[in-house]
């Protein structure tokens, strides 16, 4: 795998996003492969509204978004409406998230399951301007650092390629975690990104600190305290973490 993506630099296009569209589909496509099942991508015809790569093996598709810099707190997106009815609907591709550096050397590609999407990460942006081509229209942002930690699979991190195997590994595990009923899946997500940021041992306490903000996140819920019992019982089973007794928890 080349980590390289000057051969596929272009001076025909002005714009930046379309620069790195050019320059990362065909090199994703020359050295990437399905997440899922490690097999080779086809890409979809130009300008596909949903997704950019499939996978003739597994039926898996692909979209890749790209930037030129670290990776930052957000991913910009597309339309928000169009993201929303994605989200809900369950028919979001997994996301291939690329970012590279001044001179053109990949530095990350991070795969995010489709099924870590809830609309709690993804973010609306201002209209356009009157002034603009498309006055009006609401693009949105995917909210990168809201995603737990699971849901984000590196292939190349800070330049240093990851063995396949682990990835297959990694991306197996994220399955323990995919829930279809969108309001289950907001709540495990939520008490996730919580336990991420406990230290490896934690206490029941240190989890109810959090409770102002689910009740502002879920506000039909008046049991919040029952919920993140219930979601770390979810957890325990799905062997994320380890149940001590007298309300202390271990981090596997």
């Amino acid at each position: 795998m080349t980590l390289s993506l000057e051969k596929y630099t272009s001076t025909d296009y002005k714009s930046s996003s379309q620069k790195a569209r050019v320059m990362t589909e065909p090199w994703y496509l020359e050295n990437g492969y399905c997440v899922s099942c490690l097999n080779n991508l086809t890409q979809f015809e130009n300008n596909s509204p949903v997704a950019d790569f499939y996978c003739s093996n597994c039926k898996e598709e692909f979209e890749l978004k790209s930037k030129k810099g670290m990776v930052s707190k957000k991913i910009v997106d597309g339309a928000y409406s169009t993201m929303i009815n994605r989200v809900n609907s369950n028919n979001n591709p997994n996301l291939i998230f690329l970012n590279y550096n001044a001179n053109f050397i990949v530095r990350d590609v991070i795969a995010i399951p489709k099924y870590f999407f809830t609309e709690n990460i993804i973010e609306k942006r201002k209209p356009l301007s009157n002034t603009a081509k498309r006055a009006g229209w609401i693009g949105c942002n995917i909210l990168y650092s809201e995603i737990p930690d699971i849901g984000k699979i590196f292939l190349i991190k800070n330049g240093e390629i990851v063995d396949k195997k682990i990835i297959k590994e990694n991306w197996n595990k994220t399955k323990n975690f995919k829930i279809d009923n969108l309001e289950k899946r907001g709540w495990a997500f939520e008490v996730l990104k919580i336990v991420d940021k406990c230290k490896n041992y934690f206490t029941l306490q240190d989890i109810y600190k959090h409770k102002a903000r689910l009740e502002e996140i879920f506000t039909k819920n008046k049991h919040i305290k029952d919920k993140l019992r219930q979601q770390l019982q979810l957890l325990r089973d799905k062997n994320y973490i380890e149940f001590l007794g007298n309300g202390k928890y271990k981090k596997l």
